[in-house]
């Protein structure tokens, strides 16, 4: 959804023109933004009715053989299918069975609109499964053992037919040419066809996101980085310069409209549940009027993620606070913030936000010892569970000792997804943990301890003084499916049992 300026009516804080990406009209009560764009999925049911032959072998394996019984599957898929979207979080819309007997069928399926073709495979040969697997968008394959009548597919999968992963290396399926994965298989399980529908959104919704960069792009120790993000995931970086943009800051300090609505925004969110101000007020008004013209900015160039380059001085002086809080703010309502402007991270950060559906926190992380690591930044969302806000202390920025930054308490015994790309190798590492603490240490103002699950002592491996990415719960298995759909190498350290 494309917005621009005069989408947008000013009538003060709270009662401005609502829209996807109305600027300024700061709302604590308004829903969380569903960014993420929907799923269509094809589901295809592959059979075949055998002719009865004496004295041969003339069926295979499968309880479908007649045409009543291919009708009821069908009706069964529709109903267990609705059920699914049904229950679902994530956008989902599943078009109506496909019957498939023949190729000539097949070939007319993959005409068809659809983001991923899901394929029941019942009986028919190994031609017309090959037939039915999309030639360009993403295949999934449903077979049953236990949740119906059993399919001949069940037992017939094999590595003739689907792409092997060992270490690095990845070994195709002859008889499909590498277009299916042993990973694209589900057995039974509609949650686990779900978390694999998730892992694919989420990388579809990665590739050919626009992003506003002020400041420009950057890479942290990896200054290729921002061409890694546009090549390898058509990330389109829109650099909006600090010359650009410090007219917009001067223009919206001299409008009287725009400097009280910020003040009754500040206003309100002190109001909010365990909010606690130990700052100047000015600094988290002003955090409002960059909230302001941050959103213009998004809405102008029709994009849901922001980040922002030399944010700890160049926008000091410019907009007398730090971008901190601002981040924080656009993050709590559903839209993608982050500091540093860091494409080595921002990747991970995007897929995260939209395979979870939640605020993505990006922190520095810390060596790991006794199971433990420190994650810390200044720019911690508070709404880490889409809908409620985490108790924070509105502080300074750390380093500076300026601005307005929170330090957001996360509830001890949360559990956590963190993702770590080691620069732009193309392998990122994920990582499972458990909120033990939200000490206060002289380091960026929101921190916590986390309890690294599973072999902890291998991060010790992966220490790189560089960005990670939380969010909550437990998304390391859609992270993986995603990672493989994207090219990248993935490491899950809290499955790991070497």
């Amino acid at each position: 959804m494309t917005l621009n300026r005069r989408s947008f009516v000013k009538t003060g804080c709270g009662g401005f023109a609502s829209s996807f990406l109305a600027p300024v009209a700061w709302d604590p009560a308004r829903p969380f933004l569903d960014i993420t764009k929907g799923l269509t999925v094809q589901p295809v049911f592959m059979y075949r009715i055998p002719q009865r032959k004496e004295r041969t072998s003339w069926k295979s394996w499968g309880g479908i053989q007649t045409e009543e019984a291919a009708t009821q599957e069908r009706a069964r898929i529709d109903r267990e299918l609705a059920a699914l979207a049904a229950s679902s979080t994530l956008p989902l819309k599943f078009l109506p069975v496909a019957p498939v007997s023949s190729p000539e069928q097949a070939a007319k399926i993959h005409e068809s609109t659809h983001d991923a073709l899901l394929l029941y495979a019942c009986t028919g040969s190994g031609q017309l499964l090959t037939s039915c697997i999309s030639p360009r968008k993403d295949s999934l394959i449903f077979v049953r053992h236990r949740s119906g009548p059993v399919y001949y597919w069940y037992e017939a999968l094999s590595t003739r037919y689907l792409s092997t992963s060992g270490g690095d290396a990845e070994r195709h399926g002859t008889a499909s040419g590498g277009r299916v994965h042993v990973d694209d298989v589900v057995v039974d399980d509609y949650r686990e066809l779900l978390s694999k529908l998730r892992g694919l959104s989420g990388a579809n919704n990665l590739l050919g996101t626009r992003i506003v960069a002020l400041g420009g792009p950057m890479g942290k120790y990896s200054p290729e980085a921002p061409e890694v993000a546009q090549k390898k995931f058509n990330i389109r970086i829109i650099d909006v310069s600090y010359d650009d943009f410090a007219p917009r800051i001067q223009a919206a300090r001299a409008n009287p409209g725009l400097v009280s609505a910020a003040q009754q925004c500040a206003r309100n969110y002190l109001e909010l549940p365990a909010t606690t101000l130990r700052t100047d007020l000015s600094f988290l008004t002003n955090a409002f009027l960059l909230y302001h013209l941050f959103k213009e900015l998004l809405a102008e160039h029709g994009a849901s993620a922001f980040t922002i380059k030399n944010c700890m001085n160049t926008i000091m002086p410019m907009s007398e606070t730090t971008a901190c809080l601002t981040l924080s703010l656009l993050n709590d309502e559903g839209l993608v913030a982050f500091c540093e402007s860091d494409f080595v991270i921002i990747p991970a950060g995007i897929l995260l936000r939209h395979v979870s559906g939640l605020p993505v926190f990006l922190h520095n992380s810390t060596f790991p010892h006794q199971r433990l690591v420190t994650c810390a930044h200044c720019t911690a969302p508070r709404r880490m569970n889409g809908k409620d806000y985490n108790p924070a202390l509105i502080l300074t920025h750390y380093e500076s000792d300026y601005g307005a930054a929170p330090k957001v308490e996360i509830r001890p015994g949360q559990e956590v997804t963190f993702v770590d790309p080691e620069y732009s190798s193309g392998r990122w590492v994920g990582i499972k943990g458990i909120v033990r603490a939200n000490p206060f240490y002289e380091i960026c103002r929101s921190q916590q301890d986390v309890e690294i699950q599973g072999n902890w002592e291998l991060l010790k491996g992966e220490a790189r003084d560089s960005h990670w990415v939380m969010a909550y719960g437990d998304h390391l298995t859609e992270l993986g499916y995603a990672a493989r759909k994207l090219g990248i190498r993935w490491t899950d350290i809290s499955r790991f049992r070497g």
